[in-house]
């Protein structure tokens, strides 16, 4: 079901939802999804208090919400505003939303979205379109700025005996402004937890080469997964990561990331996402994780397609 609706000042957003679950696209700004989740109950997402309704301007804002950027970051471009109006089209099962060419890139990032109809399942798929005289290389980077207050999960690689295999596994990439000993991160056996903290202001990020291709977000009792694919002959931007998770005092970003590509001029490239929404118990320690989201993430992955 699609819908136009006025979303905290927004006043052409688009609100897509089935039997279960609810999304808001922005079309006055974006692309941007700026709320996801089930009827009637909290926006898994963060929204920018100060920023609400914003539109034109040549200053970026954060806005809130799930965004498409391109890697690696670098100041001023990857920061290019988004303040503009975009393009949508809707043919019954997917909502594409394209952006104007950025005059500071060259570039231009579209959308796709598209929602199963008995299923909380939502299809994402990226693209940045090269409109340069010239080749750019570049990684799609999706963005989802999550709620404050909850916890973000990201799988470590199986445990395998020395005796079977001696080589590295786990790439692990920091920051320089990144606190290991900051008591919001959670080095497990198996999973690397970030707890959101608000009295905690510092920023905090860590990349990793997640090989399991999917991470998650629980708040409330209530599990965002997202599921990405991992190319085992690709080149991955930040040192090799095709993960990454960032936070501060107002909210936690879980990000994936395309591999790392040439892309020529009117060229592009795309990466898909695959969510999904999911209720789950009070998750206490590592043990609950295997128990209540392995089973979700391995019945996602057994139907997704990347094409």
């Amino acid at each position: 079901m699609l819908e136009k609706v006025n979303f905290s000042g927004w006043a052409n957003s688009i609100k897509l939802s089935n039997q279960e679950i609810e999304m808001i696209i922005l079309t006055d700004v974006g692309p941007r999804i700026i709320s996801f989740g089930y009827k009637n109950s909290q926006n898994m997402f963060y929204v920018s208090p100060s920023e609400k309704g914003k539109t034109g301007g040549d200053q970026w804002y954060l806005y809130g919400g799930h965004r498409l950027w391109h890697s690696p970051e670098e100041m001023p471009r990857s920061y290019s505003p988004d303040n503009n109006e975009v393009e949508h089209s809707w043919d019954g099962k997917t909502l594409t939303l394209s952006q104007e060419k950025e005059p500071l890139t060259g570039l231009i990032k579209e959308m796709e979205i598209t929602m199963e109809t008995t299923r909380n399942r939502v299809k994402v798929l990226h693209r940045i379109i090269n409109k340069n005289l010239w080749a750019i290389k570049l990684s799609p980077w999706a963005i989802t700025a999550f709620a404050g207050g909850g916890t973000a999960i990201l799988p470590q690689e199986p445990y395998v005996d020395p005796e079977r295999f001696l080589l590295p596994a786990r790439p692990l990439v920091l920051w320089y402004y990144t606190q290991m000993n900051d008591p919001r991160w959670v080095w497990g056996q198996k999973y690397i937890q970030m707890n959101f903290d608000p009295a905690l202001k510092s920023e905090q990020k860590i990349g990793i080469l997640n090989k399991q291709g999917w991470a998650a977000y629980y708040l409330n009792s209530e599990m965002f997964i997202k599921i990405f694919k991992y190319e085992e002959s690709a080149s991955y931007p930040d040192y090799e990561c095709n993960n990454e998770l960032y936070m501060n005092g107002n909210f936690v970003e879980v990000e994936s990331l395309g591999p790392l590509k040439e892309t020529r001029s009117h060229g592009m490239v795309e990466h898909i996402e695959y969510w999904t929404l999911n209720k789950v118990p009070i998750l206490k320690g590592e043990d609950s994780i295997d128990k209540n989201v392995l089973p979700i993430v391995k019945s996602i992955k057994h139907r997704v397609s990347w094409k």
